[in-house]
């Protein structure tokens, strides 16, 4: 079911990456990061930052972890941000992440919010991702 409001800044969701992309880009459903904020003109949109449960064949600077308390799939020590693959998506692409059925039969979705310390880490990687780490102060 896709989200009818923006989440908000630290915000961890699935995103479905299935349909309108292709290799070498994200092409299947997996957690994100909601990196941005809501922006009054920009309805339906937000950006994003995906994770992988697998590391990379090559630790870079784009990259960084981050422990989060998920289901499975997604349960793992740590998930690895992918912050070279920053996209900004519609929110039909975006769901909360859902847990077991309760007693009454209903879905029940988590909502998990990533602490300061983890985000800012999450943006710096996505500053070198971008090319942009020379704005930083303690590059």
């Amino acid at each position: 079911m896709a989200l009818r409001f923006h989440p908000k800044r630290g915000a961890v969701l699935v995103c479905n990456f299935d349909t309108g992309f292709e290799v070498p880009e994200m092409v299947k459903r997996r957690p994100v990061i909601v990196v941005s904020p809501r922006h009054r003109t920009r309805h339906g949109l937000c950006t994003v930052v995906p994770l992988s449960t697998t590391p990379p064949a090559q630790v870079c600077d784009y990259h960084c972890t981050v422990k989060l308390d998920l289901p499975a799939p997604w349960r793992a020590p740590e998930m690895w941000v992918k912050a070279d693959m920053v996209a900004t998506v519609g929110f039909h692409r975006l769901d909360l992440i859902a847990t077991k059925r309760g007693k009454d039969g209903k879905r029940r979705y988590l909502n998990i919010r990533m602490d300061d310390e983890q985000l800012a880490n999450v943006q710096r990687a996505m500053l070198h991702g971008l090319g942009l780490s020379h704005l930083t102060e303690d590059d």
